[in-house]
């Protein structure tokens, strides 16, 4: 019968089995938790990314789209409103750098949220919670032997030597 603390299923596995289960358990966490670490990351660069692309397409759009873009609206401001062919060109201009000041805009705003990107701290908080919680761990108190634990035969129950065994211990 298992004891009542213990849950179901782990009174009949030894500790070999307990320890590899909870070995593996580990692991799995551990590799969860990188899993984790890397979507955030991922999401964080696609952010950048899109931020570094919309800086790209501003200076794009500024350079290679000035000596056309300005030609056209002079040449419409002029036919709209009869003014100096200059202030027509000043005026395409402007509408440029206003176009381009936009796409800059958009490009700060998605590299501000790259930076606040909080993934890794995240990820990193809880793998602490996670350590901290395991360092706590107290071994299960081990059952008082019953009287069908004193009738097992000596032969089958290990050898005691009067060597001290070593035992490995955490830093915790």
């Amino acid at each position: 019968m298992s004891h009542p603390s213990s849950p179901a299923g782990t009174a009949d596995r030894s500790l070999g089995q307990l320890f590899a289960s909870a070995t593996a358990e580990m692991s799995a966490l551990v590799h969860d938790e990188i899993a984790l670490a890397k979507a955030e990351l991922r999401q964080d660069v696609k952010r950048g990314a899109v931020g570094s692309a919309a800086f790209s397409a501003a200076g794009i759009v500024l350079l290679f789209s000035l000596p056309m873009l300005s030609f056209a609206l002079a040449y419409g401001i002029r036919t709209w409103s009869h003014w100096n062919m200059a202030i027509c060109f000043v005026l395409s201009f402007a509408a440029n750098v206003l176009v381009a000041g936009v796409l800059a805009l958009i490009g700060l705003v998605f590299v501000k949220k790259a930076k606040k990107g909080k993934g890794p701290q995240k990820v990193v908080a809880s793998a602490k919670e996670t350590a901290a919680v395991i360092q706590g761990v107290k071994p299960h108190p081990r059952p008082a032997l019953d009287k069908a634990a004193a009738l097992v035969p000596a032969d089958s129950l290990p050898a005691v030597t009067d060597k001290p065994s070593a035992v490995a211990r955490s830093s915790a």
